[in-house]
């Protein structure tokens, strides 16, 4: 039996596929990997990885499951990574053992060459890698984990090129689909996304000679980093000593950052694109009440992603602000074996009404995504056992009816509500009094689009809503899967 179990009542949210982080130029690079990691806790929940090198010991591998606090804060832990070089990785499983993490899986993954030693670690999906698997197992490749991103690895033992960098590109010229790379030689801590960039990367200065790499800028703000850029898209950038060279190793492609970072993946406080994400999901739940506007008592978030659109929805409705829901913040993963009874008791486990506040109020309840649907069911429940009047559901991101193929834990379509039903069949199954989504050009205007989406040139990702997806899924195209006709 596997150790460590995903928490049973979060199986109703979108999760994003892990986080990355690496620094070089500081003592005990390892101790800052661990910061950088706690804090993209929340893009990864079920393992952590940590690869260090020092002169002297080599090149260092730590990976456990579990939350970051409970496995690197450990002083006999963090002594096995000693360095002044270190790379990191956070994950949720998404390629390979879905929802079967086995350590083996848990990166960075690490490899020698004939020039020296490397890690990786990668945040994003991989569309063509089952083909590129089988290619490289018929040349020979031994394969350790189920993970798409060891197919870099592979690919990168099988280049011609004389040093690690431009086995690097090399590799990443193959690939397709979505990925943030942070990697590490025995001198040098590189950095690569995508030419569209779907994953964010953030370049960050420590000090006077230490340098950080880091999906979003809440990793870098914890170790007292120094925001300086974002590593663009189709950009690599490869830091020794004290110097970063950039350069542009794959055909140019036009951006398409995934909008549910905006929406969900990312903490508020991080920045993305120059933007706060606090202040565009504040922004979401200004243009919701614009759009879908009703009478009632309470504006409530869904804790606590939920919570920035609640107080936009608020503030531009008039309709007062209220926790009407309370989240135990220490339900964590108590219930390693939950009993059916336990199961069945479902987000109470998690949340509480306040049923002082909520009795006979008509409470317009406010949260991120509406995926399978279950939670909100109970969510629903909860509030009208409290004794509300009438409930009513806002949803701070369009109808998810498609699955995302870059690097989000998403469910097959046909267990997409959205894919199934219209918006008011939606509510019936639900069961409220009414069920509002924002519009996707409500959802671009929130994050800086003032003309909303332009659906020959959409400025992100928005696969999971509009069907239209930047890179075709060859992997999934393979197993049958129907990409939406043109229009």
């Amino acid at each position: 039996m596997r150790p460590f179990l995903s928490h049973p009542f979060d199986d109703d949210k979108l999760k994003e596929e892990c986080g990355i982080f690496g620094v070089t130029g500081v003592a005990d690079a390892a101790n800052f990997v661990a910061l950088g990691l706690h804090a993209l806790q929340h893009r990864g929940q079920e393992a952590a990885g940590i690869v260090a090198y020092d002169p002297v010991e080599g090149f260092n591998n730590v990976r456990r499951f579990g939350y970051v606090r409970d496995n690197f804060t450990k002083p006999d832990v963090m002594q096995m990574l000693p360095g002044t070089l270190g790379i990191g990785h956070v994950r949720y499983s998404t390629a390979g053992s879905k929802g079967h993490t086995a350590i083996r899986d848990v990166q960075p993954f690490f490899g020698e060459f004939s020039m020296g030693g490397a890690a990786i670690a990668h945040n994003g999906n991989l569309t063509n890698a089952a083909s590129l698997r089988r290619e490289l197992i018929e040349r020979g490749s031994i394969f350790q984990s189920s993970s798409d991103s060891e197919c870099i690895i592979h690919l990168m033992a099988r280049s011609i090129q004389q040093n690690i960098s431009e086995r690097i590109k090399d590799a990443l010229r193959r690939v397709e689909g979505a990925f943030s790379v942070v990697a590490m030689t025995r001198t040098k801590l590189i950095g690569v996304r995508d030419p569209m960039g779907v994953r964010p990367l953030v370049l960050g200065r420590i000090g006077d000679s230490g340098w950080a790499l880091s999906s979003e800028t809440c990793g870098l703000d914890i170790i007292g980093a120094e925001f300086v850029r974002e590593i663009e898209p189709g950009e690599m950038v490869v830091i020794e000593g004290n110097k970063v060279a950039s350069t542009r190793p794959f055909t140019p492609a036009t951006s398409r950052f995934c909008i549910f970072e905006h929406v969900y993946f990312s903490r508020p406080d991080s920045i993305l694109g120059g933007r706060s994400v606090y202040e565009t999901r504040r922004q979401i739940g200004v243009e919701l009440a614009k759009e879908a506007p009703v009478e009632a008592d309470l504006v409530c978030p869904v804790p606590d992603s939920g919570t920035p659109a609640a107080i936009g929805y608020s503030q531009q409705s008039g309709i007062p602000y209220a926790m009407g829901i309370i989240r135990n913040q220490y339900m964590g993963r108590t219930f390693i074996e939950p009993t059916e009874q336990i199961r069945n008791m479902g987000v109470r486990l998690k949340l509480n009404v306040n049923r002082a506040l909520i009795k006979g109020k008509r409470v317009i309840l406010v949260d991120d995504s509406v995926v399978r649907g279950t939670t909100s069911r109970k969510i629903k429940d909860m509030i009208l056992d409290a004794g509300a009047a009438e409930v009513h559901f806002r949803i701070a991101s369009p109808p998810t009816a498609w699955p995302c193929f870059y690097g989000v834990d998403t469910p097959e379509r046909s267990k997409l509500l959205a894919a199934t039903m219209t918006e008011d069949e939606m509510r019936d199954w639900i069961g409220v009094d009414s069920l509002k989504f924002i519009s996707l050009d409500g959802l671009y205007r929130a994050a800086g689009e003032a003309a909303g989406r332009d659906p020959k040139a959409p400025r992100y990702c928005d696969a999971c809503f509009s069907g239209d997806y930047p890179v075709a899924p060859a992997d999934q195209i393979e197993k049958g899967f129907q990409m939406k006709a043109a229009e």
